[in-house]
């Protein structure tokens, strides 16, 4: 299993309007608000970095999402893969 971390960065002024859209599209994830700033990182477990960019990047789920979601976002959302945990 991989853990996917997404840092999106929405435009001031809509951060009420995201959460809302965010709960609705996407309550599989965890998402949390940066309390410093008007970022919020988005956290997705995947079974592998496949099966979310390629299975799910490719489907009408997320093509639903984005529509939803994406026109909050004031830059492209940083996307990274993370490994089992080393430790805990």
């Amino acid at each position: 299993m991989i853990l996917e971390h997404a840092w999106l960065t929405i435009t001031e002024g809509r951060e009420a309007e995201f959460e809302s859209a965010m709960a609705k599209a996407f309550a599989g994830a965890e998402v949390r608000r940066v309390v410093e700033s008007l970022n919020y990182v988005l956290i997705v477990k995947w079974d592998s970095v496949e099966v979310h960019m390629e299975g799910f990047r490719t489907s009408p789920l997320f093509e639903e999402w984005r529509a939803a979601t994406h026109h909050f976002y004031s830059e492209k959302p940083h996307v990274i893969h993370y490994s089992e945990p080393i430790a805990r």
